[in-house]
Order: C-alpha cells, then sequence, then structure tokens
C-alpha cells in the first residue's frame, strides 16, 4: 500500500473515532513528532551565512525595503 493509500485510510478510521480524548491524545502525538522531525531537520547556520543575512537586512532598511511593525499587524488583521 502506498503512502496516500495509507494516509486516506488513515483519514477515514480517524473521521470514524467519537471519542475526544483519543483524538486530543493523536492530535498531541502528531504535533510531538512533527517537532522531533523538524528539530532533526535543523542545521546550524554557518558564520558565512548568519553574515550575509545581516548584511542583506542591512541594506534592506537603508533602501527601504521594510515593512513596519503597525502596518505589518494591519496586514496580517486582513488575512483572518
Amino acid at each position: 500500500m502506498n503512502i496516500q493509500a495509507r494516509k486516506i485510510n488513515f483519514i477515514q478510521e480517524f473521521l470514524r473515532i467519537d471519542s475526544e480524548e483519543l483524538i486530543n491524545k493523536l492530535d498531541k502525538f502528531l504535533h510531538i513528532e512533527k517537532s522531533k522531525i523538524y528539530e532533526q531537520e535543523l542545521k546550524p547556520m554557518s558564520m558565512d551565512s548568519f553574515n550575509a543575512a545581516i548584511d542583506q537586512s542591512e541594506d534592506d532598511a537603508a533602501n527601504g525595503r521594510v515593512v513596519e511593525a503597525k502596518e505589518l499587524r494591519k496586514d496580517i488583521e486582513g488575512w483572518k
């Protein structure tokens, strides 16, 4: 059985669950496992990359390629 078929089977099983406690446990398990995978894929940034990011940020600020926090909050409110 391929991954897509397994996902569909899992979703069908999940939709049959009537226990809120079981759903909470599955939700917690999913978040924990996703966090573990994310952390395993994290790699430290090299000093060269870090310095390049700082240089780019300073250049963006100097050339007006920034968004003020108030404007960003206003934009985010529009996303809802």
